[in-house]
């Protein structure tokens, strides 16, 4: 029990981050109490993740909750390594790659580019109020890949220099993508300048409707104020009208149909019962 509210806070806190971090460490929390209220308690830590949304409802439709849970963990791994041998394709010699938040996913992409030496160079935002753009910038650094790390204000003046925009995703919607706050108006300013903009994830992450969460407004100023309100929305909603496409299992596809093929995927994986 104890093991289980610790991974509960720590998902709420963001202590654990990212679509695919959030969703293993959910399931390994379900396991420890597999059972309907559980997986609503878990499911509500993060309202915008139908990643773990959908693995939930698979392993609540499943017989074997063991044995499912590895082959979902299986399958996030081998569309982790397809997602980035379908985007390292993009990748060119000596571009300037833009990339926003952190996401594990477009990590991936990048790392395989530079197993293939190939030279270019990453601009990134820090990404207010908990800095996850530092934490991207770390890892490429550590993979030694050259990082330029820009204030949020500053994203227009590092994209125009860019030849690629490259972000996760946090749920896949009919129309369009939900992200990290501030991904809707790089793509805005992505498409003035004429830079090829594609969202990054497994089409497990697709759904058919969800809501955006709003965080505590202590992560942005402890203010305490009756006069003062402050609004901490986690993510934005894009319009598919502004990407050129989707990277995923399914390969690199215009978002139409990528999002007709990940309906069904997920339609198949959650089971209909």
């Amino acid at each position: 029990m104890d093991n289980f509210k610790q991974i509960l806070r720590d998902i709420k806190r963001v202590k654990i981050q990212g679509a695919t971090g959030i969703a293993k460490q959910g399931v390994n929390a379900f396991l420890l109490q597999p059972n309907k209220k559980s997986a609503e308690w878990i499911m509500e830590t993060r309202p915008t993740e139908p990643l773990l949304q959908n693995a939930l409802l698979h392993l609540l439709n499943s017989r074997n909750q063991k044995r499912d849970a590895k082959i979902f963990f299986s399958y996030l791994e081998k569309s982790e390594k397809k997602i980035a041998k379908f985007g390292v394709q993009l990748i060119k010699n000596n571009m300037n790659i833009y990339s926003h938040c952190h996401s594990s996913t477009v990590i991936s992409i990048l790392k395989q580019a530079k197993k293939q030496k190939k030279h270019f160079i990453v601009y990134t935002s820090e990404v207010h109020p908990l800095l996850q753009g530092r934490k991207t910038a770390q890892e490429l650094a550590k993979a030694r890949i050259k990082v330029i790390i820009v204030p949020d204000l500053a994203i227009e003046q590092a994209l125009s220099k860019c030849d690629l925009f490259l972000f996760g995703a946090d749920a896949y919607l009919k129309n369009g993508v939900l992200n990290k706050i501030g991904t809707s108006l790089i793509c805005e300013l992505a498409k003035k300048h004429n830079i090829p903009t594609y969202s990054c994830g497994t089409s497990l992450k697709f759904t058919k409707k969800t809501r955006i969460e709003q965080r505590t407004g202590r992560e942005l100023w402890d203010e305490r104020s009756k006069l003062i309100k402050i609004e901490n929305p986690a993510f934005d909603f894009t319009p598919k009208s502004l990407l050129s496409g989707v990277i995923s299992e399914l390969g690199i596809l215009h978002y139409d149909s990528f999002a007709k093929k990940a309906e069904a995927n997920v339609k198949k994986f959650v089971g209909n019962k």
